[in-house]
Parts: C-alpha cells; structure tokens; sequence
C-alpha cells in the first residue's frame, strides 16, 4: 500500500464477516485482486457470534446430559463441578482451529489483501482507511450488525452484556436475566441455566420465538422450565438500577410488577445494520429499511457498490450473508442475476431441542392466500429417536394442496438442525414429497421421521386414487370362499 499504484483495486470488501468472507475469497478465486478491510481483528461469527455462542451451548448440553447419566446405564456424578476456566479454554482452542481455516493467513493464500482500520466512503469510487486513499473498480459493503440497545431506565448506567462482549466474561455469574426471547435470548437462557447460573428470562410478547409454530415454541418453553429457567412471558423491563453491588430489575406484566435481584443482565433484543460511520452519502448509497438499500440483486444505488450479509437483509443469519457475499461476486463482475429465494434459506435457534424452520409459515401471507396441507410426524415415533432417548418435537412439512410440493416444514428435536437441511435441498432443486418417500434412508436415524412425513403423503395420494384405479380395471369385489 505504500506506492501510489496499489491505490486502485478493482475489487474492495468492506467487512470480514460472513458475507465479506465468502465474497472475497470467491473473488479471489476468479483472480479478482481483492482487499478486504476490517477495522476490528478477527470477525464477528468467529469470536462474538455462531462460532463462541455454538461451543458455550454444547458444554452446557454435556453438563445437562450428565444428570441423566442413569437413563444410560450408567451412575451419575454425584457432584458435577463447572470449571469455566476451562471451558474458555477450549473455546480459545476451537477459535485459533477456525482460525487457521479463515483468518489473514487462509485469505493472504487465498489471495486476498487485508488492511485493518476503518472504512469510511470519500466518493462514488473512493473510499479512506486511516487517511489513506483507495479507488475501486467495485466494492462491497459487508459491514454486519450491532446489538441492539434497549431503551429501558438504568441499564445503560448499570450496565449490562450483549451478544458480543457476552464473550468476555472471565468467570460465571450466579445470577442472570435475559431480556428477550428471540433465538438469541432463549440459547443464551438455557445454556447459562444448565451451566449452574440461577436464570431468568424476560420475553414482552405471550410466546418464545415469536417467528415459530406456538406449539414449537411451548415445546421450548416446557424444556427450559424443567432445566429451570424462571420465564416471565407477556413481560416488560421498566427500570434497571444497582444496589449493594447488585442489580435490581423491575418488570411489569399487566397490573402485576415483579422485582429480580441479579448480578448480571444479558439484553438479546435484536441487531441493527452497522452503517453509522460508513458516510454512505458521499458514494451516493440509500438507506432503506433493512440497511443499506439494494434491489434483488444486492446493488445498491451506486451501480458500483453492493452490499450483502446483515447490513442490507431482514433476515439477520451467517448462512444468509455467506450466499448472499457469493451471489453479490457472481453479479458485480459476472453479469450474473442471482438472487436469494428467502423461503428456501432455513434457520435454527440451537436450544434444546432444536427448533428450525424453511419456507413459509402457516400463519403467513402465502399460506392464507392457498390451500395447504401439513404433513406431521411426532420424534416420538421415529425409531432412532427413542432410542437415543430424544423423542421430544416434531417434523412438520407443509405442501400445496392437491400436490407435493413443498412449501415449507418446521422441525423440532434434538438434530433439528442438520435436518431441515434435507427439506431445503429439496425445495432449492424443485423436489416434491414424492422423492423425499422414494429415497432410502439410513436406518436408524432421526432423519426417517421426513421421510415418515413424506409416507403419510404417499398414502394419502393412494387413497385419493385407488378407488378411481380399482373402478378402471372393473376389478371384482372380494368374496370370501364358502366354508
């Protein structure tokens, strides 16, 4: 960067999150000479998102599984002793491992210059980094999120954790509320109650996950209420105040006001784009609802810069920015007209069980505007369920009626997760129901519970036209011999 030539790059990222990632490794690739700049070391999913969140959740799902050791066959320990020490330990562990397959050295062998400072748009073709000067032939904004800042009396003064400094913390709380019960709020609540942190969890609307099936939801609820999650539902924080080196929550539910006494409040109420200090009206870039303005093709409105990930979409997820930093490469530089179809991206909240969704709800738009029929197989029919003592949930997939294809599905049980996979795949390539039923399935394995559902609609297409078969073929009635 220190000869006037290396000023210009046809290619400049402006965020090493998801979306900048997969966008400039990909163009990079192409042999697209590519700087990505990041004004923090490090990014977001790695160390204050997926990545830490994913890693403290499954400690606490092996902390929880040891009391039910004698299910298993096996004593349990009579004292289970949480050493958080060493939990950070391997999270520093598994950091430095994802590192290596994403961090500076991956990328500079990717090809991919890097420079760290803060990015901030001197024009519709330039941008500053520190005072240096940068032109480009393209440029992507893929600046991600920011917690969301609560407007409640006190808390600012009090002080409180989100989803990014969450991650610092050197040693566990014994006390905890969790404000909000989106999917952030509920991992958080169970995983610190199953790790031996007395939690509560305050949630303004009647339900967890607002975004879910009610009876998803309530199966969640119901399970974080047996590990021992105090929930308040339909309940509002008002003022937040310290006292004796404790701090003091009031929440009101109605008419009915209820005072927690906590040493620590963890706010998961959201994320906003991070666009404050990109001075995007020097590059002439709109700001819409979502973020940065883009058409379906994430340009924005300069026909230079595109945007992608977090900063411009509704749905705030990694794999979203990730396909959304690929598509936004294929269409700056390729011509392409990539687009995402949000019905066929799925999303989890990795509590347990596990809750995920694709494709449309049956309270929305879509599903009121046609006729659906819903498939649904319950985990505690499915063989391998059982038997891994994990028959809690649902498989749920929703079709066009009259046909097989699929409008969407919603899954709860333990590897939710990793099996609405199946259902997006088929939904990406055109796929219907039938070929779900046609496909053999490892057996046993928690997955047959889709192709169960697919089964059930097999033999509901059976019913509808084998009476109409058999009347073809004038096929005799039966008759028993004579005895």
């Amino acid at each position: 960067m220190n000869d006037e030539t290396r000023a210009f790059y046809p290619f400049v990222v402006i965020g090493a999150g998801p979306a900048g990632l997969a966008a400039a490794e990909a163009a990079a690739h192409f042999g697209i000479r590519t700087l990505l700049i990041e004004r923090n070391p490090g990014t977001e999913t790695r160390n204050s998102g997926s990545v830490p969140s994913k890693i403290l959740i499954r400690a606490a799902r092996f902390y929880g599984d040891m009391h039910k050791a004698a299910e298993y066959g096996a004593s349990p320990p009579k004292d289970v002793e949480i050493d958080f020490s060493l939990l950070l330990e391997r999270m520093k562990r598994v950091r430095a491992r994802i590192e290596r397959l994403h961090g500076p050295l991956h990328l500079r062998h990717a090809g991919v210059e890097l420079l760290e400072g803060e990015a901030r748009f001197t024009g519709h073709d330039s941008l500053s980094v520190g005072g240096r000067t940068i032109r480009f032939g393209r440029a992507l904004i893929a600046t991600g999120s920011n917690p969301t800042k609560p407007d409640i009396p006190g808390l600012a003064e009090t002080g409180y954790l989100n989803s990014e400094n969450v991650f610092g913390l050197r040693a566990l709380p014994k006390r905890i509320l969790i404000i909000g019960g989106g999917p952030l709020g509920c991992e958080f609540a169970q995983a610190f109650c199953r790790l031996g942190v007395k939690t509560a969890i305050a949630q303004d609307e009647p339900k967890f996950l607002p975004l879910e099936e009610r009876d998803a939801a309530q199966i969640l609820s119901d399970s974080m209420a047996r590990d021992g999650v105090e929930i308040h539902l339909n309940s509002t924080v008002i003022n937040v105040r310290a006292e004796n080196g404790a701090k003091i929550v009031e929440l009101a539910s109605n008419e009915y006001r209820t005072i927690l006494t906590v040493d620590e409040i963890l706010a998961g109420v959201g994320r906003v784009p991070n666009i404050a200090n990109l001075n995007l009206a020097a590059a002439g870039v709109e700001v819409g609802t979502d973020g940065v303005k883009v058409n379906k093709y994430f340009a924005t409105t300069n026909k230079r810069i595109y945007a992608a990930g977090d900063v411009c979409l509704p749905y705030r997820y990694a794999n979203t920015a990730d396909i959304s930093g690929l598509m936004a490469v294929d269409n700056a530089f390729f011509n392409g007209r990539k687009k995402i179809d949000f019905q066929t991206i799925p999303w989890c909240t990795y509590t347990d069980p596990e809750i995920a969704h694709v494709g449309i709800h049956m309270w929305g738009e879509r599903a009121e505007a046609m006729s659906v029929k819903t498939y649904t197989v319950f985990m505690q029919d499915v063989h391998r369920a059982i038997i891994d003592g994990e028959d809690r949930g649902f498989v749920k997939i929703h079709v066009k009626d009259g046909t097989d294809k699929i409008l969407g599905a919603t899954i709860v049980a333990k590897h939710a997760g990793e099996m609405i996979n199946t259902v997006a795949l088929a939904m990406n390539n055109g796929l219907g129901l039938s070929a779900l039923a046609n496909t053999a399935y490892a057996y046993p394995t928690q997955s047959m519970a889709i192709r169960m559902a697919a089964m059930a609609y097999e033999r509901v297409k059976a019913d509808r036209w084998w009476p109409r078969w058999v009347r073809r073929l004038r096929m005799p009635a039966f008759k028993p011999p004579m005895s």
